[in-house]
């Protein structure tokens, strides 16, 4: 049996009674996750495909043949039209139609084709997925095209993690922007052009001579912090106020760290008005009694500021940029325009 031969009824039940050799009998269209292991499919799809009268599978080179063959199925290699998987049905039979990759769009598109007609006494049709992907299986996707990438496109070949943190921060200011904007739609495709960014260096890491890593490495390392961070989810440690979980967090990460100075981690090259939030956070968390250092000009007026509005719980980057926004609105205004 090939896909360009299809014989619609190889083993004709001749001793049927008449009312059975006229039921439409059942086509179960079986899809499987190539996300998923080959093999891995749920306990339906294998009872469904151990009854079944005849399994068909289009594409000989299916990974999921091998596993369904070594579990004692015949599988034809076969690619019938709709009407000769209509007629493969009668007599009641069940046939399995094992999808390719696409899904068997011309198929189903010819079975609607027939049931829409009305002229076809139609089997029962019935669409079975016998793997689902999990919760992030998509990002196995991107991580193989960034493979290919990588590998085929002139310019992406060429970068590097200098070359590219540029784009980091201007992704990262996008997102900030769809966030403030409340714009879903630009909201998710900003989250994706920002873990793009970690994708793309993950695999740019991987070529490092002396010390690569790979996008594995970093979510390992994502998911060890996380687990040892949240004793209170993850441990025998209890926490029922935000402010116990951050004292949780703080403390794990204290450790971790080794910190001579709790100023030690804060990124210099930040925005100024949130590094002097982020510093004047830390003090205070720490417990420290330092004054605020005092000088002429408008730096010093805004360091105080800064201070005031981390100690009320305001961020004051968040704030100015609120205001800044206001701000724009109404020169818009003035002009015009629209804001």
């Amino acid at each position: 049996m090939n896909a360009t031969s299809f014989d619609p009824a190889p083993d004709p039940a001749s001793d049927q009674d008449p009312d059975q050799a006229l039921a439409p009998g059942r086509v179960v269209l079986l899809t499987t996750s190539h996300r998923v292991a080959p093999g891995l499919m749920s306990w339906p799809a294998w009872q469904v495909l151990h009854a079944a009268d005849r399994v068909l599978c289009a594409d000989g080179a299916h990974p999921q043949l091998p596993y369904l063959r070594e579990a004692g199925l015949r599988v034809d290699e076969a690619s019938p039209t709709a009407q000769e998987l209509v007629a493969a049905c009668t007599g009641g039979r069940t046939v399995v139609v094992v999808a390719t990759g696409e899904g068997e769009p011309a198929l189903t598109d010819g079975l609607a084709r027939l049931a829409g007609s009305g002229r076809v006494s139609m089997p029962e049709l019935e669409l079975l997925p016998a793997s689902y992907d999990l919760p992030g299986a998509r990002l196995l996707d991107l991580v193989q095209v960034m493979d290919r990438i990588r590998a085929e496109c002139p310019w992406s070949s060429q970068q590097t993690h200098k070359g590219l943190a540029k784009y980091g921060i201007e992704e990262a200011y996008e997102l900030v922007e769809a966030i403030e904007d409340g714009d879903r739609e630009e909201l998710r495709e900003e989250l994706g052009d920002v873990l793009l960014q970690v994708v793309f260096h993950s695999r740019i890491a991987e070529e490092d001579p002396d010390a690569p890593f790979s996008i594995d490495d970093v979510a390992g390392g994502i998911v060890a912090k996380l687990i040892h961070r949240h004793p209170h989810v993850f441990g025998d440690e209890t926490a029922s106020t935000p402010e116990e979980v951050k004292e949780h967090w703080l403390r794990t990460k204290a450790i971790e760290k080794q910190r001579e100075s709790v100023t030690d981690g804060i990124p210099l090259g930040q925005p100024g008005l949130a590094l002097a939030a982020k510093l004047a956070s830390r003090v205070r968390t720490a417990g420290l009694e330092v004054p605020l250092p005092t000088g002429q000009g408008v730096g010093y007026e805004l360091l105080a500021l800064a201070a005031r509005a981390e100690a009320e719980g305001v961020d004051p980057e968040a704030a100015l940029r609120v205001a800044a926004r206001a701000y724009r609105d109404a020169v818009r205004a003035a002009e015009g325009l629209e804001g």
